[in-house]
């Protein structure tokens, strides 16, 4: 599992971050307000040391999230909208 220092959720929002996903169409997603999508963000970007957003994407894809499969998605939940 990649990044194991993040949470299911921030591994959820990073993998929607690296599909290309603003914070609006990641809230929506997950069922979530903008500034907790802000706030998980930057969780990640903190845990990442990565110094931005673009940081952050080019981790996740080297990763192998990003491709829209559900990669980053916690068991359980459902990858498409609500």
């Amino acid at each position: 599992m990649p990044f194991p220092q993040l949470t299911d959720r921030e591994r959820e929002v990073l993998d929607l971050l690296a599909q290309g996903l603003d914070n609006a169409s990641i809230a929506r997603r997950l069922v979530l307000s903008e500034k907790t999508v802000r706030n998980r963000v930057g969780e990640v970007l903190a845990k990442l040391r990565a110094r931005s957003r673009a940081e952050a994407v080019a981790l996740a894809r080297d990763a192998g999230l990003g491709s829209g499969t559900g990669t980053g998605t916690a068991p359980g939940r459902a990858s498409g909208p609500a």
